[in-house]
């Protein structure tokens, strides 16, 4: 990911993918916020889960060591 964002929802189906994705954030520095969610569609399970990041550690990341 090009871009930190201190804050993110991911979501999806309830599926390896949607696992795939908040694994790969966490590898990221980002750290689980709140609980997950899950809703059924109609069709099928979608699930959320945010994620943070603190800003000392985004700019470790970005090469940024300034204020």
């Amino acid at each position: 990911m090009a871009e930190f964002l201190r804050y993110r929802l991911l979501t999806g189906p309830d599926d390896k993918s949607f696992c795939e994705r908040v694994s790969a954030a966490l590898d990221e520095g980002y750290v689980l916020h709140g609980s997950p969610a899950i809703a059924f569609n109609g069709e099928r399970c979608i699930v959320a889960q945010a994620v943070v990041i603190e800003p000392s550690h985004h700019r470790r990341r970005r090469g940024d060591d300034s204020e």
